[in-house]
């Protein structure tokens, strides 16, 4: 389990978190949701680490990780696939997978999972191709991919429906599902796409102005008004 208690990070002088507290349990979808500018992605920085948190304190399946650099919370088991992808343009699809193993050590294995091309086959097609020369979907897939490389029990994506065409937005959520069907993983969903994350949802939070203003179950957001609070 994720848990955050009462998070703050400051930005030029501005509070941009808020005492945030959460959790996101392994076996879950957890969806964040709020408008542009709300703090989302900066939360997401503080939970990996790229970001120092101010205050409050932040624990990965009972070990307190506050003060971890970025790598370490990858050790420990955590990755986060970035708004913008940041994939490695200049290498080959399979390069970039490969990338996502750089947590494990010399002596294990340094190919890439089957399982990530039976999740995107569109990978194994192009694995010679260079990164830079896939289509912005196909850069969302790899860059999903890359994290699901280094086998994480927690996987952070940050708006992986942004610019992407609905073909693909569509391949993307089924393997968001896929994988909290498996039971193995934690998935914390930053999204703007009301009816991408009320699809996949098993617990939804709802940030306006670095707070959490409201949270329930997946399975509730329509009854609870979710929709309006988002709407841009």
């Amino acid at each position: 389990m994720l848990q955050v208690e009462k998070l703050h990070q400051y930005y030029s002088g501005s509070h941009i978190l808020r005492g945030l507290s959460f959790e996101a349990r392994v076996g879950e979808v957890t969806c964040l949701l709020g408008r542009n500018g709300v703090g989302k992605t900066t939360l997401l920085k503080c939970l990996m680490g790229l970001l120092p948190a101010k205050e409050g304190s932040v624990s990965w399946e009972g070990r307190v990780i506050t003060h971890f650099k970025p790598h370490l919370r990858v050790q420990a088991g955590i990755a986060y696939v970035p708004q913008g992808r940041e994939i490695f343009p200049r290498l080959s699809v399979e390069e970039n997978l490969l990338m996502g193993l750089s947590r494990f050590s010399a002596g294990q294995a340094r190919e890439v999972p089957a399982f990530i091309y039976e999740l995107f086959p569109v990978l194994l097609e192009m694995k010679q191709r260079r990164g830079g020369d896939l289509s912005g979907g196909q850069q969302q897939q790899l860059a999903i991919g890359r994290a699901l490389a280094s086998q994480p029990r927690l996987l952070i994506l940050d708006e992986p429906t942004e610019g992407i065409q609905p073909s693909v937005i569509k391949e993307i959520g089924q393997v968001i599902g896929r994988l909290a069907e498996r039971g193995d993983m934690a998935i914390l969903l930053v999204e703007q796409f009301y009816d991408f994350a009320a699809e996949l949802a098993d617990q939804y939070l709802v940030m306006s102005r670095g707070e959490i203003v409201q949270r329930g179950r997946g399975a509730d957001m329509e009854a609870d008004g979710v929709r309006a609070l988002v709407a841009i």
